[in-house]
C-alpha cells in the first residue's frame, strides 16, 4: 500500500502536466520538474540502506512514505512556481530513497530465504499497482475536480495510510502482538538463528570492495538501470506519448493506460511464486532461476517495446505495450530478489547502491527523451526514425531481439 501511494503520486503528475503544462513551461524546465525527485531520490539510497541496516526499517518506510504525502499537499501552492516546484519534489526524492532499502531491512526478519520471492515480489508489485490505480483515479480527479486534485487526494490518502502503519507494523515477528506461535516459530527456524548473532552493518564493516569487485553486483546494477529507465519511461512520458502520438483522450489515457500495468500487477508476485516453487522443487537452482526470469523478460519486453514504436494504431500500440510490460514483470523475480540471496545481511545496503543507480536513468531519462524528440507526431517521429534505421529493417530488428532472448533463456537454463 505505501509503494501504491508513491507511485500513485509520481504517475499523477504524468496526467496533470498534460492540462496545464503546454502553456505553462517549456522544454527545459519541464525536463527539470520530471527529474527533480530523481536527484533527491538517488542521495538517500545508499544512507537509507545504512540507515535500515541500524534503525527499525519499518519505521523508516512509514516514515518516508508519511513525509512525502505532506509535501504532496504543498505542491498545488507551488505549481506555477517552477523553482518551489522543483525544490519540492527534490525533497520527495530525498524521503523516498530509503523506502527500497527499508523495504529490504524489513524482509530481513520477516522473509523465509525460500519466500523471498514472493514476499518481496509482492511488496513491489505496488509500485506498478500504483501506476495503474493511479491513471484511472487522476484522470477521473482531474476531468471533474480540476487538475490539481490529485495532489490533494494522494496526500490525505498518505497521511492516513502512515497513521495505519503506526499502528499494525511490527520491526520483527517476536515484536508482534497477535502473531501465530506456529508462524512465529517457523520464520524463525527458517532463517536458522541468525537473528541472534546479527551485527548491524555500518560505513565500516560494509565490504564495499566486495561490492564493487563481485560480477553478480554489476549484474545487479545494469539491470536495474535499465528496467528502471523503461520503467520511469512510462511513469513520466506514457500519457503524453499516447496524446501525441495517437491524439489519445484523456479518458483512454487514463483507463487504456492502466491495462499494462494492471497485468504487471498480477505478473510479479506471480512469478515470485513460481521462481520459489521451481527452486523449492529443485527443478532450477536460485541462480539458474534468477537469470531465466531476467534474461526472459528483459528480452520479451524489448521485443514488443519495438513493436510498439512501429504501432499505427492506439490499439496496436497499447497491444504492445501491455505484453511487453506483461513480460517484463518476471525480471522482477530476477535482479530485484537478487540482492537478499547474494548477500543477505548487507541486503539493505545493496538494494540502495543497486536503486540509486536505477535512479540515475530516472534522472536522466527526461532529458535525454525531450532531446530525442524533434516532432510530436507519430507519423514524422516514425520516418525520422525509419531514415535512420533503413539499413536495418524492423523485422531484422525484432528477429535478432527474439533470437537473442531465446539465447538467453537457454544459458539460464544451463546455469
Amino acid at each position: 500500500m505505501g509503494f501504491i501511494i508513491m507511485f500513485g503520486m509520481r504517475t499523477s503528475m504524468g496526467l496533470v502536466k498534460i492540462k496545464m503544462t503546454n502553456t505553462t513551461w517549456d522544454t527545459k524546465t519541464l525536463s527539470e520538474v520530471d527529474a527533480a525527485i530523481f536527484w533527491g531520490y538517488f542521495v538517500t539510497q545508499i544512507p537509507g540502506g545504512l540507515i535500515a541496516a541500524a534503525y527499525p526499517a519499518n519505521r523508516l518506510f512509514g516514515a518516508a512514505i508519511g513525509s512525502s504525502c505532506l509535501l504532496n499537499l504543498i505542491i498545488p501552492f507551488v505549481y506555477t512556481q517552477p523553482n518551489a516546484l522543483i525544490s519540492i519534489k527534490v525533497m520527495q526524492g530525498l524521503v523516498e530513497g530509503v523506502t527500497y532499502p527499508a523495504c529490504h531491512g524489513i524482509m530481513r526478519h520477516w522473509a523465509p530465504p525460500l519466500e523471498r520471492s514472493k514476499l518481496a515480489t509482492l511488496a513491489f508489485s505496488g509500485c506498478y499497482a500504483g501506476v495503474m490505480f493511479s491513471m484511472p483515479i487522476s484522470g477521473e480527479l482531474i476531468e471533474h475536480y480540476g487538475p490539481l486534485a490529485p495532489f490533494y487526494f494522494y496526500g490525505s490518502v498518505g497521511i492516513f495510510w502512515y497513521l495505519a502503519w503506526l499502528w499494525l507494523v511490527f520491526e520483527k515477528p517476536s515484536y508482534h502482538t497477535c502473531i501465530d506461535t506456529k508462524e512465529l516459530n517457523f520464520i524463525e527456524s527458517s532463517l536458522g538463528g541468525t537473528q541472534q548473532h546479527y551485527v548491524t552493518p555500518t560505513l565500516t564493516n560494509t565490504p564495499w570492495k566486495a561490492f564493487f569487485t563481485s560480477l553478480p553486483c554489476y549484474a545487479i546494477f545494469v539491470a536495474n538501470f535499465c528496467r528502471s529507465w523503461n520503467f520511469y519511461l512510462l511513469v513520466l512520458f506514457q500519457a503524453s506519448y499516447f496524446k501525441d502520438a495517437f491524439n489519445s483522450t484523456m479518458t483512454e489515457n487514463a483507463f487504456l493506460g492502466a491495462l499494462p500495468h494492471l497485468l504487471m500487477t498480477i505478473v510479479v508476485p506471480t512469478g515470485g511464486i513460481l521462481a520459489d516453487r521451481i527452486r523449492k522443487k529443485g527443478i532450477l537452482t536460485t541462480t539458474q532461476v534468477r537469470k531465466l526470469f531476467n534474461c526472459g523478460g528483459f528480452g520479451m519486453e524489448a521485443t514488443f517495446f519495438i513493436i510498439m514504436a512501429y504501432s499505427s494504431t492506439i490499439t496496436q500500440g497499447m497491444t504492445a505495450l501491455t505484453i511487453g510490460v506483461a513480460f517484463s514483470g518476471f525480471a522482477i523475480s530476477g535482479f530485484n530478489v537478487n540482492h537478499l540471496d547474494i548477500a543477505p545481511r548487507y541486503a539493505s545496503i545493496l538494494m540502495g547502491m543497486s536503486n540509486g543507480i536505477g535512479t540515475i536513468a530516472g534522472a536522466i531519462c527526461p532529458f535525454v527523451v525531450h532531446q530525442i524528440v524533434e516532432e510530436k507526431t507519430i507519423v514524422a517521429e516514425k520516418r525520422r526514425v525509419e531514415d535512420r534505421l533503413d539499413n536495418i529493417g524492423l523485422y531484422t530488428l525484432c528477429r535478432n531481439n527474439f533470437l537473442w532472448s531465446l539465447r538467453f533463456w537457454r544459458i539460464a537454463a544451463m546455469g
